[in-house]
C-alpha cells in the first residue's frame, strides 16, 4: 500500500486501538499504549496450563474486560481484521512458552452450519495469522462432525462440557499427524474441554504430543 493510499484511509478511517477502540496516535499500531500497560495480561507461568491430553496450553491474557468486549466484536461483529493483532500475540505466546515444541500448527474448527451462519472461522483466521508471524503455516487437521450446543451456554459446569463436545471432532488426514508434535491453536480457553476432546482426537490417530495456545483463558479454566 502506498504512503498516500494508506494516509487517505488513515482519514477515512482513523487506526483504533483493538482493545478499547481510542483513536491511535501516529506511530502507534494496532495497541494503544495504555492497554499496552493496562491489559489482563497472564505473566510467566500464569500463562501455563496443563491438561489430560495436551501437555501444556498458553495464553497471554485473561479473558475478562477490553479483552472480552474486544473477541466479541471479533466473533460476532464481523471484525475479522483483529485476527492479525490477535495472531501477533499468540505468536509471542508461543515464543515464550512453547519454542520447539511443535513441528505442526492446526486449529479447533467450526462445524460446516456454524460456518455458513458465521461466515468465516474465527480460529482458522487466529491459527493463520499467529502462524505468519511465526514464520510458518496452518494446515486443518480436524473437522468437527457434529453440531453441539454453545460451550458458553453451559455455564461453568465441566462435566457438561465435556460431554457436549465428546466424539464431535475427527481428524481429516491421520497421515498428516502421525508422529506430529501439534500446536493446537484455539481462540478462548474456558475449562479446557474442547481443547482436551481435540487433543484426545489428534493423540488418538498418531500424534506425538499436543500442545495448545489460546488468546486468552478464563480464570474458571485454573
Amino acid at each position: 500500500m502506498s504512503g498516500a493510499l494508506g494516509a487517505l484511509l488513515d482519514l477515512l478511517f482513523p487506526p483504533r486501538c483493538v482493545f478499547c477502540r481510542r483513536l491511535l496516535h501516529r506511530g502507534e499500531e494496532d495497541i494503544c499504549p495504555r492497554c499496552q500497560q493496562e491489559l489482563p495480561w497472564a505473566l510467566g507461568a500464569e500463562a501455563e496450563q496443563t491438561g489430560e491430553f495436551f501437555s501444556l496450553c498458553a495464553s497471554p491474557l485473561w479473558y475478562q474486560d477490553q479483552v472480552r468486549a474486544s473477541f466479541h466484536r471479533y466473533k460476532f461483529k464481523g471484525v475479522r481484521g483483529y485476527s492479525r493483532t490477535y495472531g501477533r500475540l499468540v505468536a509471542q505466546c508461543v515464543q515464550d512458552h512453547l519454542a520447539g515444541r511443535y513441528d505442526l500448527i492446526t486449529w479447533v474448527p467450526l462445524s460446516r452450519a456454524r460456518l455458513r451462519q458465521r461466515g468465516y472461522d474465527q480460529a482458522m483466521l487466529l491459527a493463520s495469522a499467529a502462524a505468519l508471524a511465526l514464520d510458518d503455516v496452518a494446515a486443518e487437521t480436524l473437522c468437527k462432525v457434529r453440531d453441539t450446543e454453545a460451550q458458553s451456554g453451559l455455564g461453568k459446569n465441566d462435566a457438561s462440557r465435556r460431554a457436549n463436545v465428546l466424539s464431535a471432532y475427527q481428524v481429516t488426514d491421520p497421515a498428516l499427524v502421525e508422529g506430529r508434535r501439534v500446536l493446537l491453536i484455539d481462540d478462548i480457553v474456558t475449562t479446557g474441554s474442547t481443547l482436551s476432546e481435540c487433543a484426545r482426537v489428534l493423540r488418538t490417530a498418531g500424534a506425538a504430543d499436543v500442545v495448545c495456545a489460546a488468546l486468552a483463558r478464563s480464570r474458571r479454566s485454573c
